[in-house]
């Protein structure tokens, strides 16, 4: 991975981390992602107007990948009503890059050797100890299962873009009308499913809502460049070190206390790192 692009999904994954703590916000999760989203396409119409419209074979990508989100959402949304971020962000994120590394090897065939592999084994192990002292009796098991269906969605997401953008003229492209298309379904079927008058309290929450939009657009945006110049399998283990910042803001801004298992997450997951980044 280029110097360039492995900075490049560091600072993602700071953003990352920042929108998902967005949604710990005083107002219901889902609706946090409803806002979020729609925040995100309106910010990607412009660029996506000016790219033009995707080619017809990329067309199945996007909309597999809206459909796969949606499962995201739905999940994270559920494991974030019932438990704290610095519960389920770690499990979420942390079941998903050995998945899409193992994948994207067996399936795509990329070129990772055993210290790209070793970097993400310790990275996963990282990531999973940040919850690993707490997920105990107090932790919802329905949480649980939500968090780690909400890993299984992430990976085949990130391999669904990351091969759509390598099959679009521009990963930029693909980018934009992902966003676009997103949105209009999370919108669409969150009216559907709760109705306008239940979507009346995001208004108060509109600053904070584009604020997030703007974070995980960039962040994801990021990552999806990234897939076409390097590993998706890689590209996908550093992403997701965005938990060791989301542990940051978890205790400095949500107050969450600060446990041992986060410290010695953190060496695990800039170990993983080092050894992705020196690949």
């Amino acid at each position: 991975m280029e110097p360039s692009v492995f900075l490049a999904v560091l600072a993602a994954a700071a953003m990352h981390a920042g929108w998902n703590a967005i949604l710990k916000i005083r107002l219901d999760p889902f609706l946090a992602v409803v806002l979020v989203n729609a925040a995100c396409g309106i910010i990607a119409l412009p660029p996506a107007l000016y790219f033009g419209l995707p080619e017809l074979h990329v067309w199945p990508w996007i909309i597999a990948s809206i459909l796969i989100h949606l499962v995201y959402y739905l999940t994270l949304s559920g494991a974030y009503r019932l438990a704290d971020m610095g519960l389920v962000y770690p499990i979420a994120r942390g079941s998903a890059p050995l998945m899409t590394t193992i994948l994207s090897l067996l399936l795509l065939g990329e070129d990772i050797d055993l210290q790209g592999l070793g970097g993400v084994l310790l990275l996963t192990l990282g990531i999973l100890s940040i919850a690993w002292g707490r997920a105990g009796a107090k932790f919802d098991r329905t949480a649980l299962r939500l968090a780690l269906v909400c890993g299984v969605s992430i990976t085949a997401y990130t391999l669904v873009d990351g091969l759509g953008a390598r099959s679009a003229a521009s990963p930029h492209l693909y980018s934009a009308w992902l966003f676009v298309m997103d949105s209009i379904m999370i919108t669409a079927f969150a009216l559907a499913w709760k109705g306008p008058r239940a979507l009346k309290p995001v208004l108060g929450f509109i600053g904070p809502g584009f604020a997030g939009g703007a974070m995980s657009l960039s962040a994801y945006w990021i990552s999806i460049w990234a897939m076409t110049r390097a590993p998706i399998g890689l590209v996908a283990a550093v992403r997701e070190s965005s938990v060791l910042f989301g542990a940051v803001i978890a205790v400095v801004v949500l107050r969450e206390p600060l446990r041992r298992e986060r410290i010695l997450a953190a060496g695990l997951i800039v170990a993983g790192l080092m050894l992705i980044k020196l690949h």
